[in-house]
């Protein structure tokens, strides 16, 4: 074989197929909390399709499971694990401002 056609091609590497984050038998439902909350962000956000790893279907039924259970009370629209921290603030003067001509 020649060496210009070697650089080419393809290198045989073996890819290991992620599974699904899904079963077959999980129910996609807004009760199902463990299974909900795997597919929120620390802040509280929907995760992305791309990072789930989920089909368009998959997704959707996701996105209303968990819009309905925040709805119901059942989980927070933002997550307030981590108290924001307070920073120093800087004093502000209540007096009468004079104007610089």
């Amino acid at each position: 074989m020649d060496k210009s056609k070697r650089l080419f091609r393809k290198s045989k590497r073996s890819f290991r197929r992620r599974l699904p984050p899904i079963g077959s038998g999980d129910r996609i439902d807004y009760r199902n909390m463990s299974l909900i909350s795997q597919f929120i962000s620390e802040q509280g956000k929907i995760l992305s399709r791309r990072v789930n790893r989920l089909t368009l279907k998959q997704q959707r039924l996701i996105t209303i499971a968990i819009k309905q259970a925040r709805i119901l009370s059942s989980l927070p629209f933002l997550n307030n694990e981590k108290q924001f921290e307070k920073t120093e603030s800087i004093p502000r003067t209540t007096g009468p401002r004079t104007r610089n001509k």
